[in-house]
């Protein structure tokens, strides 16, 4: 039956957008036939004003760009300006950097599969299970670094506070008890739920070859089938010391892209177990304490697998106390241009958990 094509606005204010964004949808019948995807709502200035900051200052400001992993915020941005430093990082803080890390990871993707359950329509109690594990995670980012979200945690060479025994006797019980066995829950409930895998299999996010083309990176590149993950493609801190597994999938539809986070989850808690056996004694940071650090003119670019995908920063440094020049590479913004791609041919009550899957975060994409 022919029906006029008509432009659906997704947001920017809507639940399923999960922040200020809007998707100009158009549709022939419930078929989308177009999609232009409409950023800029929370744009902040992130860059610029990062030229403004002192190099120290620069590091709680990351906090703000991905809001649910501002660990790995730091890490990413630390390493940046180290190699323009050219300094090492003490070999104690070098774990506890790959603690914090894949402990982010690990929240992250749990909030990803509870809240891809809210965008399904099975609201509150799934996404509530995932967020009781992420607060025992929170618990120990608020113990190392006095806050839960903005945590401001790592310094040039090392980090600003150790690890308290007790602190760190509560992340072995998490790494080798209670999150093996909550992940193995979830995917109990989650996985043969009739529901839930006819909603997601066989329901196509993106192909190898288009998802290259765009640049994604993170799970849904890995969903597609590319095993590309910067802490084997491009290692970085002391990741190479480690024994773990690239998830990869190979259909790249929505029930890979659920399955991929449960992977990633269990190599994350891999890497933790050998971390929170290994952690050797010692300083925290190489280098005294400092309100201003000297950073010698110069340019760096340094990037991480940060949980959405890759994270970069560009730092340029003209001997000055601020950088010269200042640029983010964030996940959220490569990996949402291929969202229409993503979505033409497919049925529009399929959008809202299409969007999903990229695990965008607005305080990253917009900046």
């Amino acid at each position: 039956m022919n029906t006029d094509r008509i432009v659906v606005n997704m947001g920017p204010h809507h639940p399923s957008t999960h922040g200020v964004f809007r998707a100009a949808l158009t549709l022939d019948g419930e078929t989308i036939v177009g999609l232009k995807p409409v950023v800029g709502y929370l744009h902040r200035n992130h860059d610029k004003i990062g030229e403004r900051n002192t190099f120290l200052q620069n590091m709680p400001y990351t906090d703000r760009l991905d809001y649910f992993n501002s660990m790995s915020n730091n890490l990413g941005y630390a390493i940046t300006v180290e190699k323009l430093m050219n300094i090492p990082v003490a070999e104690r803080a070098e774990y506890i950097r790959v603690i914090m890390a894949e402990l982010s990871r690990v929240q992250n993707h749990l909030v990803f599969i509870g809240m891809l359950l809210n965008d399904l329509g099975a609201m509150y109690t799934p996404a509530l299970y995932a967020f009781e594990e992420r607060e025992l995670i929170l618990d120990i980012f608020e113990a190392v670094s006095g806050a839960r979200m903005m945590c401001n945690y790592l310094r040039f060479g090392g980090v600003v506070r150790d690890i308290p025994p007790y602190v760190m006797q509560k992340i072995k019980d998490l790494v080798t008890d209670r999150l093996p066995a909550k992940t193995d829950e979830m995917e109990r409930l989650l996985s043969e739920n009739e529901v839930f895998v006819s909603r997601l299999k066989g329901v196509r996010v993106v192909d190898a070859e288009t998802a290259i083309k765009y640049s994604v990176t993170g799970p849904v590149l890995r969903a597609a089938g590319v095993p590309y993950d910067l802490r084997r493609a491009d290692p970085y801190s002391i990741y190479d010391r480690f024994d773990f597994d690239v998830a990869v999938r190979q259909n790249g539809d929505m029930m890979d892209n659920y399955l991929i986070r449960l992977d990633e989850i269990r190599q994350s808690l891999r890497i933790l177990e050998q971390a929170v056996k290994q952690i050797p004694d010692g300083p925290i940071n190489s280098q005294k304490p400092a309100y201003q650090v000297r950073v010698p003119a110069g340019e760096a670019y340094g990037r991480i697998e940060s949980p959405k995908g890759e994270l970069a920063f560009y730092v340029v440094s003209n001997g000055k106390p601020n950088p010269w020049r200042y640029h983010v590479r964030p996940a959220s913004f490569v990996n949402i241009t291929c969202l229409e791609q993503m979505c033409i041919g497919t049925k529009i009550a399929d959008f809202v958990a299409l969007l999903g899957m990229l695990d965008i975060v607005m305080g990253e994409l917009d900046r």
